[in-house]
């Protein structure tokens, strides 16, 4: 569509100010490229710039009734009512990121202690040696169950065994690995 000219624009402008859709309507078709390049050169994202574009133009369709157009085209305003969209819109998007970098560092800990990365690595260590002294099918459950993540009964079904001998020889390494973990941490 080309640019109007400015009879155009001074005439759907005020139609549209008085509640004319169609007019509005002609108003955006013939604008809302250059209002979108306009917020995605601001903006950087293709989203945001349509969002921005949307706004802008709900934006106009508010102010229309009061508008003076000075000039010959209303795109400078249109440009003008985009600008401040998109600094709202960039104002919350960095408002956003600094929230979100702040809850992202609430949940990290301000120093990584020594002696809880020894006493994890010896945990870990201790585990690792005590399920190697498992049997082997004692081995194939606890890797099934609590590594790979199987449910009982597709275990028992992966290892040809009944649900009742994985849930209960789960259960019996399960103590046997809390034992270790006790006397990792009362060492």
């Amino acid at each position: 569509m080309a640019m109007p000219t400015s009879s155009e624009d001074r005439e759907r402008a005020a139609r549209a100010a008085s509640g004319d859709q169609g007019a509005f309507r002609a108003i955006y078709h013939a604008h809302v490229k250059p209002v979108y390049w306009i917020a995605h050169g601001i903006l950087g994202s293709a989203a945001d710039a349509e969002d921005v574009t949307q706004e802008t133009f709900v934006v106009a369709w508010r102010k229309l009734p009061g508008l003076e157009l000075v000039g010959e085209s209303l795109l400078p305003w249109l440009a003008t009512i985009c600008r401040f969209q998109a600094a709202n819109r960039l104002r919350i998007l960095r408002r956003d990121r600094a929230n979100t970098a702040d809850a992202l560092d609430e949940t990290l800990p301000d120093s990584v202690s020594v002696e809880d990365q020894v006493i994890t690595a010896a945990l870990a260590d201790r585990i690792a040696q005590e399920v190697g002294l498992l049997d082997d099918i004692d081995q194939r459950i606890f890797h099934l169950c609590a590594v790979d993540g199987y449910a009982y009964q597709a275990a028992a079904e992966e290892l040809g065994v009944s649900h009742a001998v994985v849930r209960n020889r789960l259960s019996r390494v399960r103590t046997r690995l809390r034992g270790a973990a006790r006397e990792v941490r009362d060492a």
